[in-house]
Protein backbone atom coordinates (compact mmCIF):
# COMPACT_ATOMS: atom_id res chain seq x y z
CA UNK A 1 0.00 0.00 0.00
CA UNK A 2 1.37 3.32 -0.99
CA UNK A 3 0.99 6.17 1.51
CA UNK A 4 0.90 9.56 -0.06
CA UNK A 5 2.78 12.39 1.69
CA UNK A 6 0.87 15.48 2.52
CA UNK A 7 1.85 18.40 0.42
CA UNK A 8 3.32 21.26 2.40
CA UNK A 9 1.45 24.50 1.83
CA UNK A 10 3.35 26.85 -0.38
CA UNK A 11 4.18 30.07 1.49
CA UNK A 12 3.66 33.29 -0.40
CA UNK A 13 6.76 34.73 1.40
CA UNK A 14 10.23 34.41 -0.07
CA UNK A 15 12.68 32.25 1.94
CA UNK A 16 14.73 35.17 3.33
CA UNK A 17 11.61 36.84 4.67
CA UNK A 18 10.38 33.62 6.26
CA UNK A 19 13.74 33.22 7.99
CA UNK A 20 13.55 36.77 9.28
CA UNK A 21 10.03 36.16 10.62
CA UNK A 22 11.14 33.00 12.43
CA UNK A 23 14.06 34.94 14.00
CA UNK A 24 11.85 37.86 14.98
CA UNK A 25 9.22 35.69 16.68
CA UNK A 26 11.58 33.03 17.92
CA UNK A 27 13.59 32.76 21.15
CA UNK A 28 15.58 35.96 20.31
CA UNK A 29 12.40 38.03 20.16
CA UNK A 30 13.03 40.19 23.31
CA UNK A 31 16.52 41.24 22.22
CA UNK A 32 15.33 41.89 18.69
CA UNK A 33 12.47 44.06 19.87
CA UNK A 34 14.83 46.10 22.06
CA UNK A 35 17.20 46.64 19.14
CA UNK A 36 14.36 47.73 16.90
CA UNK A 37 12.98 50.10 19.53
CA UNK A 38 16.40 51.64 20.11
CA UNK A 39 16.86 52.04 16.38
CA UNK A 40 13.47 53.70 16.02
CA UNK A 41 14.11 56.02 18.96
CA UNK A 42 17.55 57.01 17.64
CA UNK A 43 16.22 57.54 14.15
CA UNK A 44 13.39 59.68 15.46
CA UNK A 45 15.77 61.69 17.62
CA UNK A 46 18.15 62.19 14.69
CA UNK A 47 15.38 63.44 12.40
CA UNK A 48 14.02 65.74 15.11
CA UNK A 49 17.50 67.08 15.95
CA UNK A 50 18.28 67.88 12.34
CA UNK A 51 15.05 69.83 12.18
CA UNK A 52 15.61 71.94 15.31
CA UNK A 53 19.43 71.98 15.24
CA UNK A 54 19.87 75.35 13.48
CA UNK A 55 17.49 77.04 15.91
CA UNK A 56 19.06 75.47 19.00
CA UNK A 57 22.66 76.19 18.04
CA UNK A 58 21.80 79.79 17.25
CA UNK A 59 20.39 80.34 20.74
CA UNK A 60 22.29 82.46 23.25
CA UNK A 61 23.33 79.42 25.31
CA UNK A 62 25.41 78.05 22.42
CA UNK A 63 26.81 81.22 20.83
CA UNK A 64 30.28 82.34 21.89
CA UNK A 65 30.32 86.10 22.44
CA UNK A 66 33.27 88.27 23.57
CA UNK A 67 31.78 88.51 27.05
CA UNK A 68 31.93 84.72 27.42
CA UNK A 69 35.62 84.46 26.53
CA UNK A 70 38.16 84.74 29.35
CA UNK A 71 41.84 85.31 28.61
CA UNK A 72 44.86 85.00 30.85
CA UNK A 73 45.09 88.31 32.72
CA UNK A 74 46.71 90.96 30.56
CA UNK A 75 50.00 92.45 31.79
CA UNK A 76 50.13 96.23 32.33
CA UNK A 77 52.06 96.91 29.12
CA UNK A 78 49.26 95.62 26.83
CA UNK A 79 46.50 98.15 26.17
CA UNK A 80 44.92 96.51 23.10
CA UNK A 81 41.63 94.60 23.29
CA UNK A 82 43.16 91.20 22.53
CA UNK A 83 39.91 89.38 23.22
CA UNK A 84 38.06 91.28 20.52
CA UNK A 85 40.98 90.98 18.09
CA UNK A 86 41.29 87.23 18.57
CA UNK A 87 37.56 86.55 18.24
CA UNK A 88 37.33 88.75 15.17
CA UNK A 89 40.09 86.72 13.54
CA UNK A 90 38.55 83.40 14.66
CA UNK A 91 34.96 84.05 13.58
CA UNK A 92 35.73 85.02 10.00
CA UNK A 93 32.54 87.16 10.16
CA UNK A 94 30.41 84.19 11.24
CA UNK A 95 28.87 83.42 14.66
CA UNK A 96 30.90 81.00 16.78
CA UNK A 97 29.08 78.01 18.32
CA UNK A 98 30.26 76.14 21.40
CA UNK A 99 29.12 72.93 19.63
CA UNK A 100 31.64 73.39 16.83
CA UNK A 101 34.09 70.48 17.12
CA UNK A 102 36.87 72.66 15.73
CA UNK A 103 36.12 75.66 17.95
CA UNK A 104 39.09 75.26 20.33
CA UNK A 105 41.54 74.81 17.46
CA UNK A 106 39.99 77.69 15.56
CA UNK A 107 40.26 80.08 18.51
CA UNK A 108 43.76 78.89 19.37
CA UNK A 109 45.00 79.48 15.83
CA UNK A 110 43.45 82.95 15.77
CA UNK A 111 45.04 84.08 19.05
CA UNK A 112 48.42 82.63 18.09
CA UNK A 113 48.53 85.13 15.21
CA UNK A 114 48.34 88.16 17.52
CA UNK A 115 51.62 90.03 17.91
CA UNK A 116 51.35 90.14 21.71
CA UNK A 117 50.86 86.37 22.04
CA UNK A 118 54.01 84.28 22.35
CA UNK A 119 52.16 80.97 22.79
CA UNK A 120 48.64 79.58 23.21
CA UNK A 121 48.89 77.11 26.08
CA UNK A 122 45.30 75.83 26.07
CA UNK A 123 41.74 76.58 24.92
CA UNK A 124 38.89 75.07 26.94
CA UNK A 125 35.12 75.03 26.28
CA UNK A 126 32.58 75.23 29.10
CA UNK A 127 28.80 75.07 29.52
CA UNK A 128 26.80 78.10 28.52
CA UNK A 129 29.06 79.00 25.61
CA UNK A 130 31.97 80.02 27.84
CA UNK A 131 35.58 79.65 26.67
CA UNK A 132 38.85 80.13 28.54
CA UNK A 133 42.05 80.86 26.62
CA UNK A 134 45.37 80.38 28.42
CA UNK A 135 48.00 82.61 26.78
CA UNK A 136 51.67 83.40 27.24
CA UNK A 137 52.30 87.05 26.40
CA UNK A 138 55.36 88.72 24.99
CA UNK A 139 57.11 91.25 27.19
CA UNK A 140 58.75 94.35 25.77
CA UNK A 141 62.38 94.74 26.83
CA UNK A 142 63.73 97.58 24.74
CA UNK A 143 63.02 100.29 22.20
CA UNK A 144 64.92 100.18 18.91
CA UNK A 145 65.74 103.60 17.50
CA UNK A 146 66.16 103.93 13.73
CA UNK A 147 66.69 107.51 12.61
CA UNK A 148 63.77 109.56 13.91
CA UNK A 149 61.58 106.48 14.40
CA UNK A 150 61.41 103.81 17.09
CA UNK A 151 59.77 100.44 17.69
CA UNK A 152 59.47 98.11 20.71
CA UNK A 153 60.78 94.53 20.67
CA UNK A 154 60.77 91.58 23.07
CA UNK A 155 63.74 89.51 24.26
CA UNK A 156 63.72 87.53 21.01
CA UNK A 157 63.91 90.66 18.86
CA UNK A 158 60.24 90.27 17.83
CA UNK A 159 58.54 93.48 16.70
CA UNK A 160 55.69 94.52 19.02
CA UNK A 161 52.70 96.82 18.39
CA UNK A 162 53.90 100.39 18.65
CA UNK A 163 50.32 101.62 19.15
CA UNK A 164 50.39 100.29 22.72
CA UNK A 165 53.25 102.64 23.69
CA UNK A 166 53.15 106.33 24.38
CA UNK A 167 56.33 108.37 24.20
CA UNK A 168 56.45 108.43 28.00
CA UNK A 169 56.04 104.66 28.27
CA UNK A 170 58.71 104.07 25.64
CA UNK A 171 61.20 106.22 27.58
CA UNK A 172 61.09 103.76 30.49
CA UNK A 173 62.70 100.98 28.47
CA UNK A 174 66.33 100.42 27.43
CA UNK A 175 67.09 102.21 24.17
CA UNK A 176 68.99 100.35 21.44
CA UNK A 177 70.60 102.93 19.15
CA UNK A 178 72.70 103.11 15.98
CA UNK A 179 70.54 100.58 14.12
CA UNK A 180 70.10 101.24 10.40
CA UNK A 181 67.85 98.35 9.39
CA UNK A 182 64.06 98.31 9.36
CA UNK A 183 62.02 95.23 10.39
CA UNK A 184 61.75 92.69 7.58
CA UNK A 185 58.33 91.45 8.73
CA UNK A 186 55.11 92.56 10.38
CA UNK A 187 54.35 92.97 14.07
CA UNK A 188 54.76 89.65 15.86
CA UNK A 189 57.71 88.63 13.65
CA UNK A 190 61.49 88.90 14.29
CA UNK A 191 63.20 92.15 13.32
CA UNK A 192 65.69 90.25 11.18
CA UNK A 193 68.92 91.90 12.36
CA UNK A 194 71.45 90.06 14.58
CA UNK A 195 72.39 93.34 16.28
CA UNK A 196 68.77 93.94 17.27
CA UNK A 197 68.45 90.41 18.65
CA UNK A 198 71.66 90.73 20.66
CA UNK A 199 70.68 94.14 22.00
CA UNK A 200 67.25 92.81 23.02
CA UNK A 201 68.87 89.90 24.86
CA UNK A 202 71.11 92.30 26.79
CA UNK A 203 68.11 94.50 27.62
CA UNK A 204 66.24 91.46 28.93
CA UNK A 205 69.18 90.56 31.18
CA UNK A 206 69.26 94.10 32.61
CA UNK A 207 65.55 94.94 32.59
CA UNK A 208 65.12 94.63 36.37
CA UNK A 209 68.18 96.78 37.13
CA UNK A 210 68.02 99.26 34.26
CA UNK A 211 66.32 102.10 36.11
CA UNK A 212 68.33 101.71 39.32
CA UNK A 213 71.62 101.62 37.40
CA UNK A 214 70.51 104.82 35.62
CA UNK A 215 71.35 103.31 32.23
CA UNK A 216 70.14 104.92 29.02
CA UNK A 217 71.41 103.21 25.87
CA UNK A 218 72.69 99.97 24.41
CA UNK A 219 75.11 100.60 21.54
CA UNK A 220 76.27 97.92 19.08
CA UNK A 221 79.86 98.20 17.91
CA UNK A 222 82.32 96.35 15.69
CA UNK A 223 83.17 92.73 16.56
CA UNK A 224 86.10 92.21 18.91
CA UNK A 225 89.20 90.83 17.19
CA UNK A 226 89.11 87.30 18.60
CA UNK A 227 88.37 85.31 15.49
CA UNK A 228 84.60 85.16 15.99
CA UNK A 229 83.23 86.28 12.63
CA UNK A 230 80.42 88.81 12.36
CA UNK A 231 79.47 88.66 16.03
CA UNK A 232 78.58 92.16 17.23
CA UNK A 233 79.67 93.54 20.57
CA UNK A 234 77.91 96.14 22.71
CA UNK A 235 78.53 98.96 25.13
CA UNK A 236 76.15 100.48 27.67
CA UNK A 237 75.78 104.19 28.35
CA UNK A 238 74.47 105.75 31.52
CA UNK A 239 72.38 108.93 31.47
CA UNK A 240 75.48 110.81 32.58
CA UNK A 241 77.51 109.50 29.65
CA UNK A 242 79.61 106.82 31.37
CA UNK A 243 80.49 103.95 29.02
CA UNK A 244 80.44 100.29 30.06
CA UNK A 245 81.89 97.73 27.66
CA UNK A 246 79.46 94.81 27.79
CA UNK A 247 80.97 92.63 25.07
CA UNK A 248 78.99 90.05 23.12
CA UNK A 249 75.32 89.25 23.48
CA UNK A 250 74.13 86.51 25.85
CA UNK A 251 74.69 83.06 24.42
CA UNK A 252 78.06 83.82 22.88
CA UNK A 253 80.54 81.00 23.21
CA UNK A 254 83.58 83.18 22.54
CA UNK A 255 86.60 82.16 24.61
CA UNK A 256 86.83 84.18 27.83
CA UNK A 257 83.41 85.84 27.44
CA UNK A 258 81.51 86.06 30.72
CA UNK A 259 77.91 84.75 30.80
CA UNK A 260 75.31 87.52 30.91
CA UNK A 261 74.21 86.58 34.44
CA UNK A 262 77.79 86.97 35.69
CA UNK A 263 78.11 90.36 34.00
CA UNK A 264 74.94 91.57 35.69
CA UNK A 265 76.16 90.24 39.04
CA UNK A 266 79.45 92.11 38.69
CA UNK A 267 77.60 95.32 37.84
CA UNK A 268 75.38 94.90 40.91
CA UNK A 269 78.40 94.34 43.12
CA UNK A 270 80.08 97.45 41.75
CA UNK A 271 76.89 99.47 42.13
CA UNK A 272 76.37 98.34 45.73
CA UNK A 273 79.94 99.24 46.58
CA UNK A 274 79.97 102.66 44.87
CA UNK A 275 76.30 103.66 44.78
CA UNK A 276 76.58 104.44 41.06
CA UNK A 277 78.01 103.17 37.79
CA UNK A 278 79.22 106.65 36.90
CA UNK A 279 82.64 108.10 37.51
CA UNK A 280 84.82 105.94 35.29
CA UNK A 281 84.34 103.86 32.17
CA UNK A 282 84.14 100.13 32.87
CA UNK A 283 84.91 96.98 30.92
CA UNK A 284 83.04 93.84 32.03
CA UNK A 285 83.11 91.65 28.92
CA UNK A 286 85.95 89.35 29.98
CA UNK A 287 86.82 87.18 32.96
CA UNK A 288 88.81 90.04 34.41
CA UNK A 289 86.65 93.11 35.08
CA UNK A 290 88.64 96.31 35.07
CA UNK A 291 88.11 100.02 34.70
CA UNK A 292 89.60 102.12 31.97
CA UNK A 293 90.46 104.77 34.55
CA UNK A 294 91.85 103.92 37.98
CA UNK A 295 92.50 100.55 39.62
CA UNK A 296 90.82 97.29 38.70
CA UNK A 297 87.51 96.33 40.31
CA UNK A 298 87.76 92.55 40.17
Amino acid sequence: MIVKKKKQPISPLPPWLRDAAKYLWGPARPATVIVLLVGLLFGGWYLAWNKVRPRVLSSEAYIVTPEKVTLTELPPWIHSDLRAEGLRAASLDEPLSIMDDNLAERIGNAFSQLAWVARVRQVRKHDGGRVTVDLEYRRPVCIVEVGNSWDPVDAGGVLLPRADFSQVEASRYPLLVEIETRPIGAEGEPWGDARVLGGAEIAAALIDDWKEFDLRQIVPSDPLATGVAEEPTYTLRTRSGTTIVWGRAPGSDALGELPAADKVTRLRQYFQKNGTLDGRDLDIHSLRISSRVGPGID
